[in-house]
C-alpha cells in the first residue's frame, strides 16, 4: 500500500477530529436541552450561525480583533437562545410536545430567512484566529484548526465546571433528574430553563464563530447541514450524555473528513448518514446512552 496514502488518510482523520470539536459543541447544546427539558430544539444550529453572523454584522464597519468577534458571537448566541426559549417553549404547554417541536422548526426557518435577508444570501468572510500552520514530521496541521480545538476544549471544561461546581449547575441537574421534586424544593423551572438556553446559546455562538473561522466564511446554507450533524452527534453519543456528545463530535468530524478524502465532498454526507443508520441498528442508545427497560 502506498505510504503517502496512509499519511494523507491519517492527516485527514486528524484534521477532521480537530474540526469535529465544533460538532461536539453543537451536539452538547442539543444534549443539554434534551437532557434537562426532554425536548429537541431544532433551532440550535441556526442559533449558532445566527450568533456568528450577528457579530460580523455589528463589527462590519469596525476593525476588531478576532477574539472580540468570538466574544460578541457568544453573547449574540446567548441572546438568540433566550428569545428561542420564550418563543418556542415558555408559552407552549408541555402537554403538547409536538407543538414545541414544530415551533422550533418554524424558528429555524425564520432565523435562516432573517440571515438571508440581512446578507442577500451572499457568504461573508470571517476572521481567522491563527493563520500559521505547523509541521509534525510528515503531517501538516492547520493552525486555525488547532486554535478551534483548544477553544472548544476550554468551552467544554467551563461547561463541566459550571454544571458540577455552581448553584446553577446544581439546579440544572436537579431539574433534569426530577423536575417535580426540584420545583417542590423551591427551584423555579422557568428560570433554570431560560438560563439553560442562554448557556447553550453562548456555546452555540462560539461554535458558529469557530466554524466561520475554520472555513473562512459564513453562509446561510450552513444552518440545515449543521442541524443534521448536531442531531447525528447527539444520537451517536447517546441522548442526554455529555461525554457521549463530546466523543461523538470528534468521531463524526474525523470520519467525515476521511470520507471526503476517500470519496470526495459530494459523497461525504452520504456516508455520515450511513454511519447514523449503522448506530441506530447496532447500538440504538448511542455510545453512552442508558438502556431503558420496562419494570
Amino acid at each position: 500500500m502506498d505510504p503517502y496514502f496512509l499519511i494523507d488518510t491519517a492527516q485527514s482523520l486528524m484534521s477532521g477530529m480537530l474540526y469535529g470539536s465544533t460538532y461536539a459543541l453543537i451536539g452538547l447544546g442539543f444534549t443539554l436541552i434534551f437532557g434537562v427539558m426532554h425536548k429537541i430544539d431544532l433551532t440550535y444550529a441556526a442559533t449558532s450561525i445566527g450568533g456568528a453572523y450577528a457579530s460580523i454584522l455589528v463589527l462590519q464597519s469596525v476593525s476588531a480583533p478576532a477574539i472580540v468577534v468570538f466574544l460578541l458571537a457568544a453573547c449574540a448566541g446567548g441572546l438568540i437562545g433566550l428569545l428561542v426559549y420564550f418563543a418556542c417553549f415558555h408559552f407552549i404547554s408541555s402537554k403538547h410536545p409536538l407543538a414545541m417541536l414544530m415551533a422550533t422548526l418554524g424558528m429555524l426557518l425564520f432565523i435562516e430567512e432573517v440571515i438571508i435577508q440581512a446578507t442577500d444570501g451572499v457568504p461573508i468572510s470571517f476572521p481567522v484566529l491563527v493563520e500559521h500552520s505547523i509541521m509534525l514530521g510528515e503531517f501538516y496541521i492547520r493552525g486555525d484548526l488547532i486554535a478551534v480545538f483548544l477553544v472548544a476544549c476550554v468551552c467544554m471544561a467551563g461547561l463541566l465546571w459550571l454544571l458540577h461546581r455552581t448553584r446553577l449547575g446544581l439546579g440544572t441537574r436537579a431539574v433534569a433528574q426530577q423536575p417535580t421534586a426540584a420545583m417542590l424544593c423551591g427551584i423555579n423551572l422557568a428560570v433554570v430553563n431560560s438560563q439553560l438556553f442562554i448557556i447553550t446559546g453562548l456555546l452555540g455562538g462560539v461554535a458558529g464563530a469557530m466554524i466561520g473561522s475554520a472555513v473562512g466564511a459564513l453562509s446561510p446554507l450552513l444552518t440545515l447541514p449543521l442541524t443534521v450533524k448536531g442531531l447525528v452527534v447527539t444520537v451517536i453519543g447517546g441522548l442526554g450524555s455529555i461525554p457521549g456528545a463530546i466523543i461523538a463530535g470528534l468521531f463524526v468530524g474525523g470520519l467525515e473528513n476521511v470520507f471526503q478524502h476517500l470519496r470526495g465532498v459530494s459523497e461525504r454526507d452520504l456516508y455520515v448518514m450511513l454511519l447514523l443508520f449503522i448506530f441506530l441498528v447496532v447500538r440504538p442508545n448511542g455510545l453512552f446512552g442508558s438502556v431503558s427497560a420496562r419494570d
